[in-house]
């Protein structure tokens, strides 16, 4: 059974920072694009970051220069490293493939921010 496990999320104050971790099961893992999304209350789930298999990065405008997305295939693992965050960084933040998910979405990793 193929899953993911997403940790790292805690409460931290505007202009903090955060490191994400997701933990792949099963082998396809560095054969695939991998990305963070997150979904804040009453919003759709949305692709922050992604990595492809060799290492190609690309993010959403809004978290641009402030967060960094990378990857270990020895340890099947994806992480998001995430400086300067703001209130509206707040969301349940989740890994996948993109664009396709070829997981079942895990249950994320919640990220508050808040003074």
């Amino acid at each position: 059974q193929v899953q993911l496990v997403e940790s790292g999320g805690g409460l931290v104050q505007p202009g903090g920072s955060l490191r994400l971790s997701c933990v792949a099961s099963g082998s396809i893992f560095r054969f695939k694009t991998m990305g963070w999304y997150r979904q804040a209350p009453g919003k759709q789930r949305d692709l922050v970051a992604h990595i492809t298999s060799d290492f190609s990065t690309n993010y959403a405008d809004s978290v641009k220069g402030r967060f960094t997305i990378s990857r270990d295939n020895a340890k099947k693992t994806v992480y998001l490293q995430m400086n300067s965050l703001k209130p509206e960084d707040t969301a349940v933040y989740y890994c996948n493939t993109f664009p396709e998910h070829f997981y079942s979405w895990g249950q994320g990793t919640q990220v508050t921010v808040s003074s």
